[in-house]
């Protein structure tokens, strides 16, 4: 961006103005502001400790006790370690946990922390708000209010948002229209202005606001705002639409722009929408944003904000791969603020410039514009926080410029997010106010233009600088990303590919073995299970000759197979993943139409299945090494070797991710191969065998042999030739495989080996001083996600007594706002269960939970019961340890909720099974989850996130007891249970001479 000298030389002008008329002079000593200031300081000092007061401060509200709030403190702290003052360690051992003593300092950290609130949150009321809005003013400043909160996650909580939303217009707007005018803040060129400023966040308003399905989200929403747009018309005042995260961004603009083309808010301009400038595509929306005023016909105002979401933001890119889409270095947040700043005041006239900062280079910057333009007093203003850089809103006013303080209301407990990001502000290392106030950073170089931090870098350092996921690098496994249902290429994608797999389905699909297709005259005919009339494909089914054909195929096949370099069957692994990727939204198709599952579900499968490819390859590189520990005149050697015909029985739940590992790991070791995919989701399996057919795997290699488990499983399972059988699946049946695979057959000459997962009972704890809201939303995630389809899935939610209550009346509500539909609507959290068999087994379950326990809510289906096989979410409480629902894995949205006297009855509860698989916790006693982390005994423990969703590598995946036989999927041992440990001695040494070696390092002859 040129800088234009004129504009450059007057924003120094202004600049300095503003800081002249700063205060030079601190707080007195020992008041309110000198302690704030001195604590600000304290904390920003060392980033350990801040970490642990902030995370100290968010959990403040759910703590209920003087023993809870000093034992939290002492383990936070002491979190904190060397960072913390020697006096405070060495205190921290006498911090009295209950007694009048205790009291006594729980008191104090409840009262210092209420009193951080108040500075940054304008009340529990809305008289309180009136009174802080009156101070306000009396100070020459507007406001916009917002309410405290972050999404809803029960369409009661959203309802009584969009409530308090208008209540707020309604109560507001007669006391403070009433007030005297104060010209510089309530009148413009154009007349009076708006006195009443709301601000709302379009999240709040729908428990189920998604970017995935936009059009339901964008109407559910606009239903709720059209009630708080009418009032604000009615009493003449404004509303503006808050930004929230980056996955919103394009929704929140979608709803602003339908509502407001609505005939009758079209010509109503007291409306503006927050934009972020830290975002990279900030610029790109703007411009689009005034293409649509520029049809729209009426102004909106334009609330420029840097954005507070950074941390955020930068987190999730890393975690899901995505590209980061913030700015990663302070300069160019800056920058581009300056640049979008210059664009929103070269159009005034249709979005009208609101320039919220703390940055005085910034707000200086704006002036300078402002002034270039010849804009007039309300052609623009400025925005700043409550309770932040007041020095600076003076300064400001007293310069005779329009600043609106966004003034923030509500309860305490749902405040503490808003407040740990302000003071997170506050605080950070590249902060404005951190800059200029404390660390007392000169005024010239806090003038710089931005733009010259690209040679000389950031005022106190950098952020990462690329805009690709983090940690990513060449050559080392990366998780496949899985897909960004926020962008709308990705929905387009999706949409586009349903569509077109539509078209193939009813098609066949023949045997594949050594090669060869091969059709028979039955059939395994798949059905959509949200359609039950519409039929997937029609899939050959194979016989007891069919089987021992595959057998004798992979036979034939192994010895050259066996003999094949390592690094060759790493790239067809390799291969796979490419035709993978470029099929992605096909088969992610596939599996929305033959498995019922909805479109996360499915990418995710699909995204999974890539990964086992490309991490079973890398691995098998790793494994072909070996291991030499030669010595002089002798080499000895490490290795593996296949075992030889590995059986592949796969289940339906996730038709492409495990069935291609299962396959793929036998495969890449020098196994073959027949693989068996479940009745239910044999075309799936067919689009993979399409896939090693690609990749070039050599025929025989591997065979695809759909059929019914009664009729070609004891072929393939009793042969003396399998050599390893896999299985994923029933405890049942698993132990059955296991009891028929250890009778040695006539001609075996091997033990088989025999991997089997089986599911679980899954339990997640919830501590009384969990948060609600994530405990809450990762337990209905964990139970009904996939309809609670999968082996990993929470069956029990073991609550701790005092949040009993509180959590089920909570948990109910939340399961009663999610939306049942057909898997292909994007909309859909709950589908159908996979088939009739299933839906009768799970409704039995729910008839023997009747008779043992309280059914607490039971979802209905209406009249998609005729469509497909539906079954509504069901959730029992008082569930005793006895249970059919406690004890028996249901395998569907069946929850049990149960209640724990103290974390020791939870983990004896949780830990009460057969099965041991998965587990959750949620806390935030940093001492309960060091406890939970060693006692809680699970294959995968989650500790404060949903407990479904393993990622190969990340988090490998496999438990044990009666939930399975074998290593971690997507481990590092995974691979070995297919291979044969091998060691080859070779005597090197003829009569005194042998080839030179290095050995224990030295040089030897």
């Amino acid at each position: 961006m040129p800088v234009d000298a004129e504009v450059e030389a007057l924003t120094r002008d202004y600049g300095r103005a503003i800081f002249a008329r700063l205060s030079v002079n601190g707080p007195a000593p020992f008041s309110p502001a000198w302690l704030d200031e001195r604590m600000m300081q304290w904390t920003m000092a060392e980033e350990a400790l801040k970490v642990h007061l902030f995370r100290f401060v968010e959990a403040l509200p759910r703590l209920n006790s003087s023993i809870q709030i000093n034992r939290h403190l002492r383990e936070y702290l002491t979190e904190a370690g060397s960072s913390l003052p020697n006096w405070m360690r060495y205190g921290l051992r006498w911090l009295p946990e209950d007694g009048w003593l205790g009291r006594v300092a729980a008191g104090g950290a409840q009262w210092g922390t209420k009193r951080l609130a108040r500075r940054f949150i304008a009340g529990t009321t809305i008289e309180e708000a009136l009174a802080a809005i009156a101070r306000t003013r009396r100070q020459s400043l507007a406001f916009t209010i917002d309410l405290l909160g972050e999404a809803t996650i029960t369409e009661m909580e959203a309802e009584v948002c969009q409530a308090e939303y208008q209540r707020l217009v309604e109560r507001l707007s007669p006391v403070v229209n009433s007030w005297p005018e104060i010209g510089i803040i309530d009148r413009d060129a154009r007349g009076p202005s708006a006195r009443v400023n709301v601000s709302v966040k379009l999240s709040s308003l729908y428990s189920q606001f998604d970017p995935i399905d936009p059009v339901g989200t964008s109407q559910i929403v606009r239903s709720r705002l059209r009630p708080i747009l009418r009032a604000a018309q009615r009493h003449g005042a404004f509303v503006n639409f808050d930004m929230e995260q980056y996955a919103y961004k394009d929704v929140t603009i979608r709803i602003f722009r339908e509502v407001l083309e609505e005939e009758e808010f079209r010509a109503w301009p007291h409306v503006g929408i927050a934009m972020q400038a830290y975002l990279r595509d900030c610029g790109a929306d703007l411009e689009a944003l005034l293409s649509w005023v520029e049809t729209r016909g009426t102004p909106v105002w334009v609330r420029l904000v840097k954005g507070a979401y950074w941390d955020y933001e930068t987190i999730v890119a890393a975690q899901q791969g995505w590209p980061v889409p913030v700015f990663t270095r302070k300069w160019e947040s800056d920058a581009n603020y300056e640049r979008l700043t210059a664009f929103l005041v070269h159009h005034h006239d249709l979005m009208r410039p609101a320039l919220a900062s703390h940055n005085v280079r910034s707000l200086a910057h704006g002036m300078a514009l402002a002034d270039a333009a010849r804009l007039l007093t309300g052609d623009y203003e400025f925005q700043m926080l409550y309770g932040m850089a007041d020095p600076i809103k003076f300064a400001l006013v007293s310069l005779g410029q329009r600043v609106r303080v966004y003034t923030p209301y509500g309860q305490l407990l749902p405040g503490m997010a808003y407040l740990v990001r302000r003071l997170l502000e506050n605080t950070s290392n590249e902060s404005f106010l951190r800059a200029s106030f404390t660390e007392h950073v000169g005024e010239e170089q806090l003038l710089v233009n931005p733009l010259r931090h690209a040679k000389h870098g950031a005022i106190n350092g950098e952020h990462r600088d690329n805009g690709a996921p983090l940690g990513a690098s060449r050559g080392v496994f990366v998780n496949e990303p899985v897909t960004d249902f926020s962008r709308a290429e990705a929905r387009d994608a999706m949409t586009k590919a349903l569509r077109e797999v539509g078209g193939q389905l009813g098609r066949s699909y023949p045997l594949v073995i050594a090669g060869h297709p091969i059709s028979t005259d039955k059939t395994i005919d798949s059905i959509n299970p949200s359609h039950v009339r519409q039929i997937v494909g029609h899939c050959a089914r194979a016989t007891s000759d069919h089987a021992l054909q595959a057998i004798q195929a992979a036979k034939n096949a192994f010895l050259q197979w066996r003999d094949t370099e390592p690094r060759t069957r790493a790239d067809d692994l390799f291969r796979a993943a490419t035709a993978m990727r470029r099929r992605r939204f096909e088969l992610a198709a596939w599996e929305i139409y033959e498995c019922g599952k909805q479109w996360r579900e499915a990418d995710a499968d699909v995204a999974e299945a890539i990964d086992f490819l490309e991490y079973y390859g890398r691995e098998m590189l790793r494994l072909a090494m070996g291991q030499h520990r030669d010595v002089p005149g002798e080499e000895n050697a490490y290795f593996y070797e296949p075992r030889g015909i590995t059986v592949v029985i796969a289940p339906w739940n996730f038709p492409l991710a495990i069935l291609t590992g299962m396959t793929a790991a036998p495969l890449v070791t020098g196994n073959t191969v027949i693989m068996k995919p479940a009745e239910q989701s044999s075309v799936v399996g067919a689009k993979l065998m399409e896939i090693w057919q690609e990749a070039g795997l050599p025929p025989g290699v591997v065979s695809y042999l759909p059929g019914v488990g009664e009729e070609i499983g004891p072929v393939l399972v009793n042969h003396p030739d399998v050599a390893t059988i896999t299985f994923t699946g029933s405890k049942g049946v698993g132990l059955l495989l296991n009891r028929q695979a250890a009778e040695v057959q006539l001609g075996q000459d091997h033990v088989k080996r025999v991997l089997a997962e089986m599911g679980g009972k899954n339990a997640i704890i919830v501590d009384e001083d969990a948060d609600l809201d994530e405990a809450v939303h990762g337990v209905v995630g964990s139970a009904f996600g996939y309809q609670g389809q999968k082996c990993s899935a929470c069956s029990r939610a073991v609550v701790l007594a005092p949040i009993y209550d509180v959590f089920l009346n909570r948990l109910i509500e939340a399961t009663r706002s999610l939306k049942i539909a057909p898997a292909e609507d994007p909309g859909c959290v709950l589908g159908p269960v996979i088939d009739a068999e299933a839906r009768q087994r799970i409704l039995d379950f729910v008839e023997k939970g009747k008779r043992e326990s309280r059914l607490v809510y039971a979802g209905e289906v209406g009249t998609l019961a005729d469509e497909g096989y539906y079954v509504g979410p069901h959730i029992f409480a008082e569930v005793p340890l006895d249970a059919v629902i406690a004890r028996e894995e249901i395998f569907g949205p069946v929850l049990a909720v149960m209640k724990a006297s103290e974390l020791t009855h939870a983990l004896e509860i949780s830990n009460g099974t057969s099965y041991a698989l998965t587990g959750g916790f949620y806390s935030r006693g940093p001492a309960n989850i060091a406890r939970v982390k060693r006692e809680f005994r699970v294959g995968n423990l989650y500790v404060n996130r949903k407990i479904t969703g393993a990622l190969v590598d990340r988090q490998p995946f496999g438990g044990f007891k009666l939930s399975g036989i074998g290593a971690k999927a997507g481990g590092p041992d995974y691979l070995l249970q297919f291979v044969l440990p091998r060691t080859i001695t070779e005597n090197t040494m003829r009569r005194g001479f042998a080839p030179v070696v290095e050995a224990e390092g030295i040089a030897a002859r």
